[in-house]
């Protein structure tokens, strides 16, 4: 038996497709050939890199949709099955609208593919494929399962390596569609899984693409020890609260950690109130200076990511937004505009007070660009958010203000290691910023 598994692109500039500069290694997709039996072919497709081989011999097609690749997904998808080759669907996007994506595969995967995965393939052998496999939430992710990281061999992703610890995130945020994927839960690996996967390969600077390393603390307690004989390097994705815990924080420098994706999200108190936010709640109280200054205290090179367009916002608070991520020299900061999820209660709101825009799926709509706004704000009109983001985004990652915030002596001047890779991976991300505005999604025209 032979498989493919897909790793969709975005989309396309006006004069072809987007190249990703930014490239990271499509881990979901490695955990998946890591579930599939040895004497199956396994073989990795990067649309981001590659031509997909429509015409390949292959027994069964499998594509990770996520939301911002769900209209090439489906171009992919049905250009294959004219040529009757079966596919299988599955990811985020899928799970939470199922009734759309069935139109576009043979089956879907809905939900964790772990306890699913072997039937699907047995069922494909078979040629019976299912319409629907229910996969649960894995109580345990991974589980004696290790991502087979040979598929990326020859590839040329960024040298970083993509490893999981946990799944999900218990926080209630309106906006959040992993919130709804995993209903609110979160649930980590065995520890000595997770150490024994970074042993097996080479690299010192690893990615956890956890939703919120820190949601049990004590999980990340245990995992952080286990961690600093490694003497490795690492970054994720944390909520605020986290300091909270010096015991934590302590465990976290001394694991290695060179910093996080925060979701600050607002500078406003009423906003993060409204979009429930809760692990930001306290900290908003004095406008964030205590966290960033205890950020700066462990030396954490923070990735603040924030969303405009909430009912709070105005064009001025988004301003004042940009100038304070300016002010504190974070190292890396995103300005993204609040897009409505399909399944989230912010969709929900908004499509009940009819500002949803391009009917409503945004996410398949021919004229819909990345980072546009989809929705009619409160305080503005759509184009004044859509440009005012990118207004953001220009003025952080101008070359006047990498060379500024490079000096900032607590955090990217901590050690010879930070400055370099902060000074590697900001015009990296600068080049993606502007590369990345305006996609048209999907390859096809209209």
């Amino acid at each position: 038996m032979k498989l493919a598994l897909i790793y969709p692109n975005i989309g396309r500039k006006e004069h072809g497709m987007f190249l990703d500069g930014a490239k990271m290694e499509p881990l979901g997709l490695a955990v998946l050939a890591g579930l599939t039996p040895p004497a199956v072919e396994t073989i990795l497709f990067d649309d981001r890199l590659e031509d997909i081989p429509y015409d390949g011999d292959f027994d069964l097609v499998a594509i990770s949709v996520q939301i911002f690749t769900a209209r090439r997904s489906y171009e992919i998808s049905d250009e294959f099955r004219r040529r009757g080759t079966p596919v299988v669907l599955g990811g985020v996007h899928v799970t939470l609208i199922p009734e759309e994506a069935e139109a576009h595969a043979d089956a879907l995967v809905l939900g964790d593919a772990e306890n699913v995965w072997q039937e699907l393939l047995e069922d494909a052998r078979a040629g019976n494929l299912k319409k629907k496999y229910m996969g649960r939430t894995a109580e345990r992710p991974q589980n004696g399962t290790r991502a087979r990281r040979e598929i990326f061999a020859g590839k040329k992703y960024l040298p970083v390596t993509l490893m999981q610890f946990s799944r999900g995130c218990p926080n209630r945020c309106e906006f959040c569609a992993s919130g709804v994927y995993f209903d609110k839960r979160h649930h980590t690996r065995d520890v000595g899984d997770v150490t024994d996967e970074i042993r097996a390969q080479k690299r010192k600077l690893v990615f956890f693409t956890d939703d919120n390393i820190v949601a049990d603390k004590e999980a990340a307690k245990e995992l952080f020890k286990a961690l600093i004989p490694l003497k490795i390097r690492w970054v994720s994705q944390a909520s605020m609260d986290m300091l909270d815990d010096g015991e934590l924080m302590n465990l976290m420098v001394k694991s290695g950690c060179l910093g996080n994706v925060i979701g600050f999200e607002s500078i406003g108190q009423t906003g993060i109130e409204e979009m429930r936010k809760d692990s930001n709640a306290r900290f908003i109280e004095d406008g964030y200076e205590r966290a960033v200054a205890e950020l700066r205290r462990y030396g954490q090179q923070t990735w603040a990511a924030f969303t405009v367009g909430h009912d709070a916002d105005t064009v001025e608070l988004i301003r004042e937004t940009c100038d304070f991520a300016l002010r504190h020299k974070f190292c890396f900061a995103a300005f993204n505009i609040l897009n409505p999820y399909p399944g989230t209660d912010l969709y929900r709101r908004l499509a009940e007070e009819n500002r949803l825009l391009y009917g409503g799926k945004w996410w398949l709509h021919p004229e819909y660009r990345f980072n546009h706004a989809s929705f009619v704000p409160k305080n503005m009109s759509p184009d004044e958010l859509t440009a005012e983001s990118f207004r953001c985004r220009q003025r952080f990652n101008g070359a006047g203000s990498i060379l500024r915030r490079a000096f900032e002596p607590r955090t990217n001047m901590r050690s010879p290691y930070r400055f370099f890779a902060y000074l590697a991976y900001n015009p990296i991300f600068r080049r993606e910023v502007f590369n990345k505005q305006g996609i048209l999604f999907g390859y096809e025209k209209g």
